[in-house]
């Protein structure tokens, strides 16, 4: 290993320390927050916001909160709370207690919260790890799940007896792609990671600080895992096998850097989209009228999330950040106004009034069937 890397990670744990921010969010790009002009700009942008009746397809929220549900209704906000098991994160490490607590703010925010359940991948080589995965995720499905969630651990962490890394398309999962597509859910499927995860550091990358604090998730230091192509060409390869089964590729399909990449595959995969979730800030560093034009071709494709949390640990500004975030991607998407982010000057999108409507409600009532009861 280079000498350089080895005093590189020797300063993850100060670092760690240094950064207890970015415990508020699962990326540091999810928000990137910086406050438009005060609290009377958030709130200009955020009664727009609500106009729409928002949609944010990929939250994680654990706790049943009274200022949340306030929070939702003031906004006129849907959000779709997922799940996922990681067996590096303690509060996630199991399907239980994160499902009964997901569950219990939907029945504690009717008609403003749909679940996106998930399963263990971690159990795939089990005899039973078929069955019992469908009768899971159906007994969700009972319950009021509208879909299902994969993660980056397949393609990324979890590996065979033999040593081979679990690919997304391995033939374990396929009957369960096939039982969500037969019960007409939808897979939202967070594989791969941003380019930079195995490029060598950089301190003004937009993942820096992320993954300064989990080194396990820094590809560039795992030289013997898989590449990111590898691991998108198996989501491919699921989109080809499964043409009944409708994705959302998480975090722009992983193929945040360059729109094009992303439209190469709306014009392959029919039954494919993408969520924003914590990717905002890739469309704002792309030439602007690429990303508009992208959008205005393929505003039927892409669907408005944020990867924020709300969890067990709530502060007086717990929401200060969901906000703030709203805020920030209502001016992108929808003014033509010039602001500064992160030290970087952006301007505005200034969509169209029904592109807009599209990317934060619509898409996901199509692509998410049930995220709105009744809808």
């Amino acid at each position: 290993m280079k000498k350089s890397n080895i005093t590189w990670l020797l300063g993850v744990g100060a670092v760690a320390l240094l950064l207890g921010i970015f415990r508020l969010s699962f990326r540091l790009q999810a928000t990137g927050t910086v406050r438009p002009e005060g609290d009377q700009a958030v709130e200009k942008y955020l009664q727009g916001f609500a106009s729409v009746q928002p949609i944010d397809i990929h939250t994680h929220v654990f706790k049943v909160d009274s200022s949340f549900k306030e929070m939702l209704k003031r906004l006129h906000l849907h959000v779709l709370d997922i799940l996922v098991v990681d067996d590096m994160n303690p509060a996630v490490k199991a399907l239980e207690p994160q499902r009964s607590d997901a569950l219990a703010v939907v029945r504690a925010s009717p008609g403003h919260v749909a679940l996106c359940t998930t399963f263990d991948p971690y159990r795939f080589a089990d005899p039973d790890f078929v069955r019992q995965t469908v009768r899971q995720i159906n007994g969700d499905f009972g319950k009021g799940a509208v879909a299902v969630k994969i993660w980056k651990n397949v393609g990324m962490e979890i590996k065979r007896a033999d040593g081979a890394f679990v690919m997304p398309d391995d033939p374990a999962f396929e009957p369960i792609y096939k039982d969500i597509a037969e019960h007409d859910h939808t897979l939202v499927a967070h594989l791969a990671e941003p380019d930079s995860c195995w490029q060598s550091p950089k301190l003004a990358g937009l993942d820096y600080g992320y993954y300064k604090v989990h080194p396990q998730w820094y590809m560039y230091m795992h030289p013997d895992h898989p590449k990111k192509d590898r691991i998108l060409a198996a989501r491919d390869h699921i989109l080809e096998m499964n043409p009944k089964l409708r994705m959302v590729g998480a975090h722009l399909g992983s193929m945040e850097t360059d729109v094009d990449q992303i439209a190469k595959r709306f014009d392959k995969f029919p039954n494919f989209a993408v969520d924003t979730a914590a990717r905002v800030p890739y469309l704002m560093l792309q030439p602007r009228d690429k990303v508009t034009a992208f959008l205005i071709k393929y505003q039927d494709r892409v669907v408005y999330g944020t990867d924020l949390q709300f969890g067990r640990e709530v502060t007086p500004t717990s929401l200060d950040q969901w906000r703030e975030t709203f805020a920030r991607d209502w001016r992108f998407f929808a003014t033509d106004e010039s602001f500064d982010w992160n030290g970087r000057q952006v301007r505005g999108l200034k969509l169209p009034e029904s592109v807009l409507l599209k990317i934060f409600h619509q898409n996901a009532v199509r692509w998410v069937p049930g995220i709105v009861a009744g809808d």
